[in-house]
């Protein structure tokens, strides 16, 4: 019984002295923290913007007031007459005949 005793008071000490230490290195690393500088570093450089082109396909800037650009909108890609013919190819080739489980027998 003393054993038993003596056990548990070395167990209790150990683990309040381990949620002590605890405690102590998360106040160490809250007031570094504090203590440094907010400001953040930046990693990258910003991104440059490109020069804008001189091409007379651009569209037209937009103007407050209501006027509407007079270019008109890029229209969606269409397949040729050829691609709709031939319909939808399949992405892998059929599985050989070896490599083909048997029919599910229906009961």
């Amino acid at each position: 019984m003393d054993d038993r005793k003596r056990a548990y008071r070395n167990d209790l000490l150990l683990a309040s002295t381990l949620i002590a230490a605890g405690i102590v290195m998360s106040g160490v690393a809250l007031m570094q923290l504090s203590s440094r500088n907010p400001a953040m570093a930046q990693a990258t450089q910003p991104l440059q913007a490109s020069p804008p082109s001189n091409q007379n396909n651009a569209p037209a800037e937009s103007k407050p007031g209501g006027e509407r650009p007079t270019t008109p909108a890029p229209e969606p890609a269409r397949p040729d007459t050829q691609a709709q013919t031939e319909g939808v190819k399949a992405a892998l080739p059929p599985a050989p005949a070896e490599k083909m489980a048997p029919p599910i027998n229906q009961k």
